[in-house]
């Protein structure tokens, strides 16, 4: 397989305003309250940004993404307004919201890792004795995160920080807290009908020009969600045995076995082009089960150049 991956743009949009790099997304901001995203090969793991790019992982990124926002849309009102590239999304331009609002059914991952080392309260919200890693909790809790700058750490906060700090106002938290529930229930539901469970995931809010509170960035995707197979859920819980999970999880344990978790002075390990390929192959194998269908390979001989068409005649259209 070719290493064509798509790791960095630089478009110039017609109307183009602004431009805005994220850790995996690159955003275009254009007149008219447009936004183009593009969903890059980039893989991000504990808030550091690998130094190659993962062959498909933004088109896949990218079509979980928009086939979950018109899996939910009408729950909850999206950003989203057309795909014109597998690696494209445009929509209607936002003010985000400053937090990430984190929602888990099970005590997987980050709270695992709190719990173990002994803590009982997790943004606010208290956490049951007796529970051990990946054990469901009794109702999903909310533990919203600060959104970080490129290359520093999301925070954990709670919901009385978030109001008291006027990051966000009651009014609005209430809004973003009830969507949250929503599409939580919706994405177990779809994950559910694929033979999945959805342990925990990540939503991300902001404001449309006109006042409306919309769901943006990415959703159901396993860069912001953890899955775990729902069959043998059971049995290996009560042999204590690791869940079998399709999330980018592999990496991070990959990245922990080979010394790294992002902390000062650790160095990151080589990722050699044959475990890439696993990368890029663990990615197809999660967009197949998680949405339902076969992966389609989009064309990899000039990606810049076919975004960049199909950009331009959606524009011109």
């Amino acid at each position: 397989m070719s290493n064509k991956t798509i790791t960095r743009t630089q478009f110039n949009f017609p109307g183009q305003t602004n431009f805005y790099k994220g850790k995996v997304r690159e955003v275009y901001s254009l007149k008219n309250d447009l936004l183009i995203m593009i969903a890059t090969d980039r893989l991000s793991a504990f808030d550091v940004v690998m130094p190659k790019g993962i062959p498909y992982k933004g088109q896949i990124l990218n079509q979980i993404a928009t086939k979950m926002m018109r899996d939910t849309e009408d729950l909850v009102p999206n950003w989203l307004l057309a795909t014109p590239d597998p690696n494209v999304a445009v929509g209607k331009k936002c003010e985000p919201f400053k937090v990430e609002m984190v929602i888990r059914g099970y005590m997987s991952g980050h709270a695992a890792r709190e719990y173990k080392a002994g803590k009982r309260m997790l943004c606010g919200v208290p956490l049951p004795e007796g529970l051990k890693e990946n054990d469901k909790f009794p109702q999903p809790i909310i533990t919203p995160a600060t959104k970080a700058e490129m290359g520093d750490h999301d925070e954990d906060i709670s919901k009385e920080d978030i109001i008291k700090r006027g990051i966000v106002s009651g009014e609005d938290y209430a809004v973003l807290e009830d969507y949250t529930h929503k599409l939580f229930k919706r994405g177990s539901e779809i994950a559910a009908s694929r033979g999945l469970i959805l342990v925990d995931t990540k939503y991300e809010f902001g404001k449309t020009a006109d006042g409306t509170i919309v769901l943006i960035d990415e959703i159901h995707t396993p860069d912001s969600s953890r899955y775990f197979y729902a069959e043998g859920y059971e049995e290996r819980q009560s042999r204590n045995e690791p869940q079998k999970q399709l999330s980018k999880e592999f990496v991070r344990q990959w990245l922990i076995s080979n010394g790294f978790q992002g902390l000062e002075g650790q160095k990151l390990p080589e990722m050699t082009d044959e475990y890439i390929e696993t990368v890029s192959e663990r990615y197809i194998e999660l967009y197949e089960n998680i949405t339902g269908e076969k992966f389609v390979k989009a064309d990899l001989t000039n990606i810049e150049k076919r975004i960049e068409d199909h950009v331009l005649d959606y524009l011109n259209s």
